[in-house]
């Protein structure tokens, strides 16, 4: 059984990139682009609806305050304000959430930012106390986090009473440590659909992908990301979710 999310609502007034309402009918989850990264007010609501109509949980993908560079550029942000700029995130989300009849499910970083938590405790620990000062001004519940297994978000995530969820991505590279080969390297994005297809079903069902250099690295993953700013990516999000089924794994969002 896996969960499978897909960032949306990537866009900003005219301009669109992501096929959210295509990208809908497929994944389980929803990252929504919550405006500091990509995504304004009316985007963030219409992603919302679709999310909602749908049954498909939505998750708020906050990220550092980096509209021109999409949150990918690396930034040195104080960690109280940090911690703010992440409830105010969630929150701004929550609101047209709720709105559609549903409500903020789990919080996943983006870019920049969910790579510097897998090895920054100052900025994990931010990052956390953000997600748990909006949990707890909702009623104190919890509040799932999604994030690389080992890294120190889904352990400051767990340390702080919220469940940590590990994640694995289908079309990205892998270094033999199981991080990510950064995206200004050679190949850190697989383009190649029958190859995201191949490792999607890998990593579901062997809980391990091939890295980079050839050696097999241990993915231990409940969520598995396919990015909706890829070209065709409602396409290869299908295949991917068929190629699943056909392996007998169970497409279902996480609990």
């Amino acid at each position: 059984m896996i969960d499978l999310n897909a960032d949306l609502g990537e866009g900003f007034g005219r301009w669109t990139l992501t096929d959210d309402e295509a990208l809908l009918s497929v994944v389980t989850s929803a990252n929504v682009a919550c405006g500091f990264h990509a995504g304004d007010p009316s985007i963030m609501r219409r992603v919302c609806e679709l999310a909602a109509q749908r049954g498909v949980r939505i998750g708020a993908q906050v990220s550092y305050r980096d509209l021109a560079g999409f949150g990918r550029r690396a930034m040195d942000v104080p960690a109280q304000e940090l911690a703010d700029e992440v409830a105010y995130q969630i929150g701004a989300l929550e609101v047209f959430a709720r709105a559609a009849g549903s409500g903020v499910s789990y919080v996943k970083p983006h870019g920049a930012l969910y790579n510097r938590t897998v090895y920054d405790a100052d900025q994990a620990g931010a990052v956390v106390a953000g997600i748990r000062l909006a949990a707890d001004a909702a009623g104190g519940g919890d509040l799932p986090v999604l994030g690389l297994p080992g890294s120190l978000l889904l352990a400051a995530a767990e340390a702080a009473g919220l469940t940590p969820v590990p994640e694995a991505f289908a079309d990205r590279a892998y270094t033999a440590a199981g991080t990510l080969v950064p995206r200004g390297e050679p190949g850190a994005v697989v383009h190649d659909p029958d190859a995201v297809v191949a490792r999607a079903v890998a990593m579901a069902v062997e809980g391990a992908v091939t890295a980079a250099d050839g050696s097999r690295v241990a993915v231990a993953a409940r969520s598995l990301c396919l990015h909706g700013d890829t070209p065709g990516a409602a396409q290869l999000a299908l295949r991917v979710r068929q190629a699943l089924a056909e392996a007998g794994v169970r497409v279902e969002a996480f609990a």
